[in-house]
């Protein structure tokens, strides 16, 4: 629940962590007795005109050292004419500082800057850990972890708390960032869907950053599969969807018979194999509960002594919340999210629903039911990139022209680096350094560091230089599910490719004035037009803006009615950051739903330097739209080393 600063590897500024030594230490130790002075150097001082040198350091000293007090610490700090610090620290101290990451943290809350939670550590080491070898979950998933462009440097911003993050923090946070100076944003936080972007203040500070030349990544939401979900609309934000990687947990369960359930859960606790007895929820029911209640183990419907020292069987994950209060040994349940493993504090399998009606058939049929439930292991057959059960979809509820979310990332079961403060699930007592988590959270980090990576090589490439290449580069994707789950509403562009991001070919700009216009375009007012933006703005009388005319890699238009035939136009103009001589032919290829008819012209696009700009125009036509599916295509221009491919989705109000 942290806002990440990512500052790319070109950049240096409040980046630059360079140590002096002042005397040589002959060994590694924490003694306190051979603390050495040091020279931190961290560059130029930022211009901000609030920003607090010694303040700064404290906080940097404070998470290098761990303690609380600095007092004997800090020997000088430097705030006149250059940034930095001297300090008293040990070897491994100035190994933490020479290296460690992060190089700021600030508090929104109250509670102090530290990641109490885990939250906030996961998604930073994600963007941008250091790589390091033999991590795992107690075993589970063991490899070497590393973040997406781990040169970077991190400072954190908390914003929330347990019960959520204020408006008035994430604002703090998105004003404090931008005078840093910082080079990207990343936000992995959730939420209530705003109805308009005047009310979002991820919206407006993103709009701030986008000013400033910052691009924003942020998270699509948790609320899928269900449409209409994504929390993170705004065309000048790049907004991530969660997938699956070829790495799969499943956790089995071994019943009497010898037959074996497959499920998911990360599942730490070895069983040995020993099988307990099993209890359907419905058959351990308290007199306050029937047994259809019962059987989704709600709190209060189910006797102790008829529960303590089994197995619990739940047809609902409800369970997990009495667990331990009845003296369950371990728990089976019902999964409505079977495409995700999570993380239990006791001896857990999630089973989708065949699997879990043979546990009951098996249940009914015996006289004393057994089962063993085995710790987790990995599989690596499993077909990728899905789109995780739970990542927000799309149509647009803000800018319904405007696809959403853009793209789609690894979010499922990601091992990532966490604070040993917090707890890898409710209800757990155990702390970590490394554990798993699913979401949209940690599938924005992985673009987060796409971005980064991009920004290194082009550091003068603007946000939507950059937004552009990540999206038209994208692989495509065959997402599971029916309906709009299944379709461009769940995965945008497509599925995230770092390698290619690199070298795009052609790019979509846009720049504050091509917003501004956009938000004319849904006629907003002026005094709204000042809330976004900050400043006053008038939008042209004469003028009419037709809101899917902006400049977006991705073309989209939602249409009043499904029975008629429909035409419709989109206006684009891409640059040419690659070869100076380049011809770029176009083809279309059919995508969801009724066919459609797509016409562009000029057809082919000649370039003859870098950075000239052509213009073109993409008719759409059809007729007789699903009202349940949108119809789609993609266009795609290709000199026969670039694919800059763009999705164009056509749908009703029904959808």
């Amino acid at each position: 629940k942290k806002m990440g600063k990512l500052r790319a590897p070109s950049s240096c500024l409040l980046s630059c962590l360079l140590v002096l030594f002042l005397s040589s230490v002959s060994a590694v130790t924490d003694d306190p007795q051979d603390r050495q002075v040091y020279i931190v150097y961290m560059g130029s001082l930022p211009s901000r005109a609030d920003y607090t040198p010694m303040s700064d350091h404290m906080s940097i000293l404070q998470e290098v050292t761990g303690e609380s007090s600095n007092e004997g610490r800090l020997v000088r700090s430097y705030k006149r004419s250059f940034n930095g610090f001297a300090a008293r620290l040990t070897a491994s101290e100035l190994e933490r500082v020479s290296g460690d990451k992060l190089i700021g943290a600030r508090d929104y809350t109250s509670e102090g800057a530290r990641d109490t939670e885990g939250h906030g550590t996961h998604t930073a080491s994600t963007a941008a850990g250091n790589a390091v070898a033999d991590t795992s979950f107690f075993g589970i998933g063991n490899g070497t972890a590393r973040g997406g462009v781990p040169a970077s440097r991190i400072a954190a911003y908390k914003v929330c708390t347990p019960t959520g993050c204020s408006s008035e923090s994430l604002l703090s946070a998105f004003d404090d960032a931008i005078a840093d100076g910082v080079d990207l944003l990343t936000i992995s936080i959730g939420g209530k869907k705003a109805s308009m972007f005047e009310s979002d203040p991820v919206a407006i500070g993103a709009f701030h950053a986008m000013a400033k030349g910052i691009l924003t990544v942020t998270a699509a939401g948790n609320s899928g599969p269900q449409d209409s979900t994504t929390s993170a609309v705004a065309p000048w934000m790049l907004t991530v969807a969660a997938s699956t990687t070829d790495r799969s947990f499943v956790t089995k369960v071994v019943l009497g018979n010898n037959k074996t359930l497959v499920g998911k859960s990360v599942n730490a606790f070895d069983m040995k194999g020993k099988k307990y007895s099993l209890v359907y929820g419905k058959s351990a029911a308290s007199s306050a509960c029937s047994a259809e209640t019962a059987e989704l183990c709600k709190p209060e419907c189910l006797k102790q002594s008829l529960v303590k020292g089994k197995i619990l069987v739940c047809s609902s994950p409800g369970g997990l919340k009495v667990v331990k209060s009845v003296g369950a040994i371990a728990i089976i349940y019902k999964s409505p999210k079977p495409d995700v493993a999570f993380v239990h504090p006791l001896p857990a399998s999630g089973l989708p629903e065949k699997e879990f009606e043979s546990l009951v058939s098996y249940i009914e049929s015996e006289n004393s039911p057994q089962a063993a439930i085995l710790k987790t292991e990995a599989i690596f057959n499993r077909t990728s990139p899905l789109i995780g059960s739970f990542s927000s979809r799309g149509p647009n509820t803000i800018a319904v022209d405007i696809l959403k979310p853009d793209i789609t990332a690894p979010g499922v079961e990601i091992l990532a680096a966490y604070s040993p403060d917090g707890e890898p699930s409710e209800y757990d007592t155990r702390h970590v350094k490394y554990a798993v988590l699913s979401g949209t959270s940690m599938a924005c980090p992985h673009v987060a560091g796409v971005a980064s990576y991009v920004k290194t090589f082009y550091p003068k490439w603007s946000p939507s230089m950059i937004q552009s290449a990540i999206m038209t580069t994208a692989w495509p994707v065959n997402a599971t599910g029916t309906g709009i789950a299944s379709t461009e509403f769940a995965y945008g562009a497509g599925h995230v490719d770092p390698i290619a991001s690199l070298n795009p070919g052609l790019v979509y700009e846009l720049n504050k004035a091509d917003h501004i216009a956009f938000l004319c375009g849904m006629n907003y007012t002026s005094n709204i037009l000042k809330i976004i933006s900050g400043e006053t703005v008038t939008c042209p009388e004469e003028k009419e803006y037709q809101t899917r005319n902006l400049n977006y890699p991705s073309m989209s238009a939602k249409l009043s009615g499904s029975n008629n035939s429909f035409t419709v136009t989109f206006n684009r103009t891409v640059t040419n950051v690659g070869a100076p001589k380049s011809t770029y032919n176009s083809k279309v290829v059919p995508g969801h739903g009724s066919k459609l008819s797509v016409n562009v012209t000029p057809s082919v696009l000649s370039f003859k330097t870098v950075n000239e700009k052509q213009s073109f125009m993409v008719t759409v036509t059809g007729k007789d739209l699903d009202s349940e599916l949108p119809s789609s295509a993609n266009l795609i221009w290709s000199d026969g080393k670039h694919n800059v491919r763009s999705p164009i989705v056509v749908y009703t109000d029904a959808n």
